[in-house]
């Protein structure tokens, strides 16, 4: 299993890095303006559905019955569902296809309300070159689906890396060679999508499990298929909403306004990504297990120590970014087109955005706990309910402050999700703050505080007009308040006796002795 997540972490890892790399090519080719506005609500289109229909929802339906009927009926049998499945997603999403190209100029105008003229038309333009994409990604986390249930996690996790690497020559192609970069990077959507269904494909069928497409029929593995994603369906659904109701209001503002947004999205969803999703694939299946043996205390120690350590981490990345959202956003993105006034208004939307994640991560931390109980219903019900939340701040809020709207919507509709699971999780006897979290929760809010006023003071003192810089230095600048910030920060949790550094290092030398002697 270490080998495993090793494998897929390192794998992810790489991507992230890449789509980083990408990020920067298009801030800096496009800039913050009406082409990369366009483009980012083509984008957009494919990626909202392969969410819903491609991740997520469809395959942690689809791997345990397709495991299920590996182990205990064969590989036929399962290569049969494996290919009823395929066949059923193939042909809903190539009709949904057609559908779309036929009539993309009414779901532009939904998603991006408030494109006019020219930015209306590019939008159209490149959103019927995207769409294609959808369909080929999520049948290419089918046949994902189907690896990772024989236990080949290389092929899926590395075929993904491929939208990058194809997207960054795509960029640069349309900007150097064939200058027309959102129209070349568009085509480079939908190429990768053939790409990773393809590399996929063959790896499935090198592995005897290629499954073959036939006539979709309403079977009873298929009515099963559809019982069991429809929560998770339904909860995708809200997130995905919920974007796309801050990218219909960001149209309403400024050109440019969608693009700053999304710079300042990718940069809050680093750690997001990362510190949510491994929180909350860590605790499910030990929360499932204290629950089925009536273990309250167990649940009750383990809901207070995920939400710890998940502090220790999330609340000094919050206000770190909150502090450094200027400097972060000037060195990684403001070159070429995208200038240090995009960088500004971009680092004031990460601080919007940087203020809910310890909300949006306490979010992953709490719903297991339902999950575990097997009540997949009151998140979803929450999850609307901020949903209208969510939509009703942005009305109110985007006139009055513009740009930092959308995010300070979505950052006050998470709190009061979070909220809402901790008190219902709290009345059901599943969550009870101790003092141990209480006494820890300040201390480390403390030594994250101490951490941003000796940053912001460093940054004062020896890089006042830190985005003036030439980019290495400025790069090298950020990482160096970066790297001092942590310092300060876990010199200041060994001070007020959160972590010990003298234990951590005793412990680190303990396991290296044991390797040693192995």
């Amino acid at each position: 299993m270490l080998r495993n997540f090793l494998t897929v972490g390192s794998w992810t890892m790489l991507s992230r890095v890449l789509g980083l790399v990408r990020d920067q090519l298009l801030a800096a080719f496009l800039g913050a303006g009406p082409v990369q506005d366009a483009y980012l609500i083509a984008l957009r289109l494919p990626n909202m559905f392969r969410r819903l229909f491609g991740e997520g929802a469809f395959n942690a339906a689809f791997v345990p019955m397709f495991t299920e009927r590996y182990e205990t009926k064969g590989p036929q049998p399962a290569l049969r569902f494996a290919g009823q499945a395929l066949s059923g997603l193939m042909l809903w999403l190539a009709l949904l296809t057609i559908l779309a190209e036929i009539f993309m100029p009414l779901v532009v105008s939904f998603i991006g309300s408030g494109l006019t003229g020219t930015r209306f038309e590019i939008a159209v333009h490149l959103s019927r070159i995207t769409f294609p994409y959808m369909l080929l990604i999520c049948g290419a986390a089918l046949v994902s689906g189907i690896l990772n249930g024989l236990g080949k996690f290389t092929a899926a996790a590395a075929a993904y890396v491929t939208f990058n690497i194809i997207g960054i020559a795509a960029i640069l192609l349309g900007a150097l060679v064939w200058h027309n970069t959102a129209v070349v990077s568009a085509w480079g959507v939908t190429l990768s999508g053939i790409v990773q269904f393809g590399a996929l494909y063959w790896a499935a069928h090198r592995a005897g499990m290629g499954p073959h497409l036939t006539w979709p029929s309403l079977s009873a593995d298929m009515r099963a298929l559809l019982r069991r994603m429809g929560p998770g369906l339904v909860g995708s659904g809200v997130t995905q909403i919920n974007l796309t109701v801050d990218m219909i209001i960001a149209t309403h503002l400024p050109v440019g306004t969608p693009s700053i947004l999304y710079f300042a999205d990718r940069i809050n969803q680093l750690p997001l990504g990362v510190l949510g999703s491994a929180a909350g694939t860590a605790l499910l299946p030990l929360l499932t297990r204290h629950i089925a043996n009536n273990d309250r205390a167990a649940v009750h120690s383990s809901v207070n120590r995920a939400i710890d350590y998940t502090l220790l981490l999330t609340l000094p990345a919050m206000i770190g970014m909150i502090v450094l959202a200027f400097p972060i956003m000037a060195a990684l993105f403001s070159y070429g087109h995208f200038t240090v006034a995009d960088a500004l208004l971009s680092g004031q939307c990460l601080q919007a955005y940087a203020l809910g994640l310890p909300a949006f991560v306490l979010i992953k931390v709490l719903s297991p706990a339902f999950f575990a109980e097997g009540d997949t219903v009151t998140p979803v019900r929450i999850g609307f309910f901020t949903l209208g939340l969510n939509l009703v701040l942005n009305l109110l809020l985007y006139r009055p402050l513009g740009h930092i709207g959308p995010p300070l919507a979505s950052t006050i509709a998470a709190f009061a999700n979070c909220t809402l699971l901790a008190i219902i999780l709290h009345r059901r006897g599943l969550f009870i703050a101790d003092p141990l979290l209480k006494g820890r929760a300040l201390r480390i809010t403390g030594a994250a505080i101490m951490m941003a006023l000796w940053v912001a003071a460093s940054e004062k003192l020896a890089a006042p007009d830190l985005p003036s810089w030439h980019g290495v230095w400025r790069f090298s600048m950020l990482m160096a308040l970066i790297l001092f910030g942590m310092l300060v920060y876990v010199m200041t949790l060994d001070a007020l006796k959160v972590v010990r550094l003298r234990d951590v290092a005793v412990a680190f030398q303990s396991r290296l002795n044991r390797r040693r002697t192995r």
